[in-house]
């Protein structure tokens, strides 16, 4: 009695299991399915029962670096990074064997195919918009395996060296091009400001006057400089009017001087 007691015991304990909160255990019941199990402690009948765990967190899986063709026939090598989880633990045990590995060539095929309809610029300019592309084709496919991928990104795109120089020599073009336009346009508005400015002082000859005096000033401040004045023609004939009054005004007082003692 005791021991038919001892073997009841062991049979009823090795029934127990226990399921973390992170698991699930899909169980079979002579081959059967019979449902989900925990998370928690629960009972299987041993001998008779089993079960498969699967874990319902997300997983981070890591594509191996793949060499796929472009639209404008550049092959380049592509690394993806894969976030997904298991959101029903039945299908992703009945309905593929492997559902990690799975997931890994669905990715494979997804990221050859959303490559090949975008150029070489689209890849290396729109990685958040292909990955959103590779992600919505993924969780297409694996959604009948009861998973869904939440995140696609491409991690490492390398392009041929050939292909980096003829970039580079772009940028370097593009860069030129710009600083071209930007000193052309710096010259452009130069000349419209130049043109106002001389506009106003034709306006005004005082103002022209001014403005060369200052120019002279700024060239006289410079050492070892040897600066050639040209006066106007105005301020020449004045000098010389005032030049030749002065003239004659002493010649009048000379006159006068000689004339006094005479009388």
């Amino acid at each position: 009695m005791f021991f038919v007691l001892f073997v009841v015991l062991i049979f009823v304990l090795a029934g127990f299991r226990v399921a973390n909160q992170y698991q699930r255990g899909v169980v079979f019941r002579l081959g059967k399915l019979q449902g989900i199990r925990g998370p928690g402690l629960y009972w299987l009948i041993p001998a008779i029962e089993w079960q498969r765990m699967v874990d319902i967190r997300t997983i981070t899986t890591s594509v191996d670096q793949q060499e796929t063709i472009t639209k404008d026939n550049v092959p380049v090598k592509v690394t993806v990074v894969i976030w997904y989880s298991v959101t029903d633990p039945i299908k992703s045990v009945i309905e593929v064997v492997d559902v990690g590995g799975a997931v890994v060539q669905v990715a494979l095929t997804s990221m050859r195919n959303v490559i090949g309809r975008h150029t070489l610029d689209d890849v290396l300019k729109e990685q958040e918009r292909l990955g959103t592309d590779m992600r919505k084709v993924i969780d297409t496919a694996t959604e009948p395996w009861g998973v869904k991928v939440t995140r696609v990104e491409m991690r490492n795109v390398e392009i041929p060296e050939s292909m980096q120089r003829a970039m580079a020599q772009e940028a370097e073009a593009l860069r030129e091009k710009r600083a071209r336009i930007i000193k052309a346009e710096a010259e452009l508005e130069a000349a419209l400001k130049l043109r106002e400015a001389a506009g106003l002082i034709m306006e005004n000859p005082a103002g022209l006057e001014l403005r060369r005096m200052q120019m002279i000033t700024e060239v006289g401040a410079e050492q070892n400089t040897t600066t050639i004045i040209m006066m106007p023609s105005e301020f020449v004939s004045m000098a010389k009017g005032i030049a030749d009054w002065t003239a004659s005004s002493e010649a009048k007082l000379v006159k006068k001087q000689i004339e006094k003692p005479e009388l």
